[in-house]
């Protein structure tokens, strides 16, 4: 699947976007998994209460499935104005 970071979280993790071969069940798992990978995810992934995401462009909770997901994206909350 596609994995895509905006704003801070791509500046924390140093790319835009990449591609992620997992076995991951839900975002929250996907999470777990790219905090393993090293220093920079885990640091991006540190307060969960600082990112939303979407999964296929449609905006989903951590316990949300990864089947048949083809993009992830994640992003800091946004503020209207």
């Amino acid at each position: 699947m596609d994995v895509l970071y905006f704003a801070w979280v791509r500046e924390r993790i140093g790319m835009p976007r990449e591609r992620v071969e997992t076995d991951a069940a839900t975002v929250a798992d996907l999470i777990d998994e790219l905090r393993g990978r090293e220093e920079r995810y885990a640091v991006a992934f540190s307060d969960m209460g600082a990112i939303r995401v979407a999964l296929d462009q449609d905006l989903a909770e951590l316990d949300a499935p990864l089947a048949g997901v083809r993009e992830v994206a994640f992003f800091p909350p946004m503020t209207g104005g």
